[in-house]
């Protein structure tokens, strides 16, 4: 029998080394050499479309399979939940015995961190309990501006108090004892140091922080066996800050090889701490081997020669397609006439077979999809906009997980206050009120349970009942022994709260919100589920999970697969690719926006780099000559300027337009009416041309002096006109230069002829 066994293994063994060798005979010379590298550490510079998540997860396999590392032994960070689902949902689809313990060190940097203080390290010795709470950076600044008004501290720019504590972390930790602008911000920090502590609360950087504190006293102490990778793998390390680089530093120590992928061309988050020279400080801090994947899969030959116009980054950059289309370059006269044109360039595409969610739209600022989702809504184009909405967005989810946070730990106070005196749900009116009824209840709670008698003790008052005493009682009513029963039915955690009483049936946003509710606890119990979990443990972690990235509760709003447009930001658009791209507003202000300095400047462009390189069959891109936004530039970008003409469908003479003021245009057009016909200025060719039809595109008829407008306005009949973002409206005067039209629920409005965009009907 033993025998037996033992040949079904090498049989096992021997199937999985044939197909580690297909899967590797699959990947090109840079690839396989990243793969089978086994230096000390190496890194790898990954262009853009080049495979790097296949590279990284054949990694995995490789030191799996055929170097025996278990999973546990390994850490894989990235930046984002979706990175690191993605990974997991591969290897689960190559070997589906997979346990979620095995795979405990792969995730985001944050999730690995809370990882390792929930089940490693000692974090209890620092003064924190097992069941600590995650909150987010707003959270944060909430508890600071409630010790700046109850210590009365002197902190000048509040209203940028986020941004300080991140900008001047990094100077408190280092030990400085003065701020910026010399007030009492590290005095803030310090209060704020203590009070997330008797709170039992991390923020994300917490995480972080105090992992690296522990994994560095690990060292110190010559205690690596508690704790020592064989292997770090990172995901788009060029995003990498200071204080994950120091992560990464810390499981070297311990003794782990790294391995890390990334692309020094796509370092678009300075702002939040990354640098643009990451490959060489990461080189000359590990003594990394550098290797590159030079091929790109994704865009056609003519797209990426475009894009190459943006690396910064020297490096070969090499495209396996052929030429492929050309790019177009669009000019509009706004948002809502863009919004129109793109509207029916979709619909012809999906008339002619293209996939909806193979369409993408990208803009600068998230208010430009307003426009764009009025008038796709109004056409009937099915999309979706990439906006991060979780259950903090959604009323009662947003105050039913305050009641749970309380619940699964009793020294989050606030989240208990907020709970009891929300506006919606809560019994309570005054927020002072609520505070004082929670800290009676728990100091009760604690008195009786400091009772060593088997006597009861004397109930509160009955002010005391309720959803405060649900809270408090939470842990000790769900024990373990009834986890069976509350994975059956949900309905034990809502009728435990009595949620009826707060959701009130007779609301006529009763039935959507207890639909809200009863899909969060069936989320929650199948995560404690999933992860092995018990009852209480699982809801803890769900709660820290769900502030780490948020839960999407509404599918249709994440679901890429769905057949749909996809409306997104530039930054949002990262590591996606579609076969059609249409990059919106590229004019100066908004692509690039306006920036202060070199650095930031740079990183517009590596941005802009990123959203070309999301195209892989088509490529637009499009600019205003009459923009709605402020400090908004009209006419093309100078990025526009950059793009060889040889690769632009037409030429980019053909839509060149020059920066315009429209006042001085006007004076102009009035001072060469008096010395010319009007036919010559407005007529039918040569220098009469429009700036539309001049620059190639089809105009909106303008309204000049026809007979026929001429002949109705002189027998009283005023002409109708249409206007692409005004509607339907009537001629109430003109002249030579200048016509007037009123448009209902929008007045009067006057516009120069050659440029109206008025159309007779």
């Amino acid at each position: 029998m033993k025998k037996l066994e033992e040949r079904r293994n090498d049989q096992a063994e021997e199937e999985n080394t044939m197909n580690f060798e297909r899967e590797l005979a699959e990947l090109n010379e840079y690839q396989r050499a990243a793969v089978l590298d086994e230096n000390a550490a190496c890194i790898v510079s990954a262009k853009v479309g080049s495979g790097k998540t296949t590279v990284l997860i054949s990694k995995v396999l490789y030191l799996h399979d055929q170097k025996k590392v278990p999973y546990e032994d390994m850490v894989v960070l990235t930046f984002t939940n979706k990175a690191a689902g993605e990974i997991r949902e591969r290897l689960a689809a190559k070997e589906s015995s997979l346990s979620p313990e095995q795979l405990q060190g792969f995730g985001t940097f944050h999730s690995v961190a809370l990882h390792l203080l929930r089940d490693v390290l000692p974090v209890e010795e620092l003064g924190y309990e097992p069941g600590f709470t995650v909150i987010e950076p707003d959270e944060e600044v909430e508890l600071a501006l409630q010790i700046i008004e109850e210590e009365k501290l002197q902190i000048k720019y509040k209203n940028r108090l986020k941004k300080r504590l991140e900008q001047e972390r990094t100077l408190y930790e280092q030990g400085k004892k003065e701020t910026r602008y010399g007030d009492d911000l590290f005095v803030l920090m310090h209060r704020l140091g203590q009070e997330k502590l008797r709170q039992n609360k991390f923020t994300f950087r917490d995480l972080l922080r105090v992992s690296n504190f522990l994994l560095r006293r690990l060292v110190a102490e010559g205690e690596k066996e508690k704790f020592h990778p064989a292997w770090i793998i990172v995901d788009e390390v060029q995003d990498s800050d200071d204080i994950q680089i120091e992560f990464m530093e810390h499981l070297v120590v311990l003794g782990a090889k790294l391995f890390a992928v990334g692309d020094p061309n796509q370092v678009i988050y300075t702002w939040r701490g990354s640098r643009s020279n990451i490959f060489y400080q990461l080189k000359e801090r590990f003594g990394a081997r550098e290797l590159t994947l030079p091929i790109n899969y994704r865009s056609s030959g003519a797209i990426l020669a475009a894009a190459k116009c943006f690396q910064q980054n020297p490096g070969e950059l090499t495209g396996a397609r052929t030429r492929g289309e050309k790019l177009r370059i669009r000019r509009h006269y706004n948002a809502f006439g863009e919004a129109q044109y793109l509207a029916a360039e979709i619909r012809g595409l999906m008339e002619s077979g293209v996939a909806c969610r193979e369409i993408a739209v990208f803009y600068r600022l998230q208010s430009q999809s307003e426009i764009l989702e009025k008038v796709f809504t109004g056409e009937s184009i099915p999309f979706e906009v990439s906006v991060k909405k979780t259950i903090q967005d959604i009323p009662v989810l947003n105050w039913f997980l305050k009641v749970l946070r309380f619940s699964c730990n009793e020294k989050d106070a606030p989240a208990g206050v907020k709970a009891l005196a929300d506006k919606q749900y809560g019994e309570i009116r005054s927020a002072k009120r609520a505070r004082e009824i929670i800290e009676s209840v728990v100091t009760e709670k604690a008195e009786r349970g400091r009772q060593k008698s088997g006597s009861e003790s004397s109930q509160p008052a009955d002010e005391h009942e309720g959803l405060t005493e649900k809270m408090c009682g939470f842990a000790e009513y769900f024990a373990e022994d009834c986890l069976e029963n509350v994975i059956v039915d949900p309905a034990y955690v809502y009728d435990y709260f009595e949620l009826d009483r707060y959701l009130k049936p007779t609301a006529a946003r009763y039935s959507e919100d207890r639909e809200y509710v009863w899909n969060l606890l069936e989320r929650m119990i199948t995560f404690a589920l999933e992860q092995g979990l018990g009852f209480l443990e699982g809801f803890r972690l769900f709660l820290n999970s769900s502030a780490l990235y948020g839960v999407q509760i509404l599918q249709k709003e994440v679901n890429l697969q769905a057949d749909s447009v996809k409306l997104m930001t530039l930054h949002a658009s990262k590591g996606l690719e579609f076969s059609h791209v249409y990059i919106i507003g590229v004019n100066f202000g908004l692509i690039p926006l306006r920036t202060g300095d070199f650095e930031t400047e740079d990183e517009e462009r590596r941005l802009f780099f990123v959203g070309m390189t999301r195209a892989k069959d088509y490529l637009e891109l499009s600019y205003y000559t009459n923009p709605d936004q402020v400090r908004v530039a009209p006419g093309e970008s100078r990025y526009l300027q950059m793009i060889p003409r040889e690769l632009v469908e037409g030429g980019v003479e053909e839509v060149r337009f020059e920066k315009t003021d429209l006042q001085k245009l006007r004076k102009e057009v009035e001072k060469s009416a008096r010395v010319q016909p009007l036919a010559m200025l407005f007529g039918g060719g040569g220098a009469g041309k429009s700036a539309e039809e001049s620059a190639g595109e089809p105009a909106d008829k303008p309204v000049g002096e026809t007979a026929e407008g001429s002949a109705e306005m002189k027998h009283g009949k005023m002409p109708r006109v249409r206007h692409a973002k005004y509607g339907v409206g009537t001629i109430t005067s003109e002249d030579e230069t200048m016509v007037t039209a009123e448009f209902e629920n929008y007045g009067e409005k006057q516009f120069i002829k050659a440029f109206s965009e008025l159309e007779y009907l």
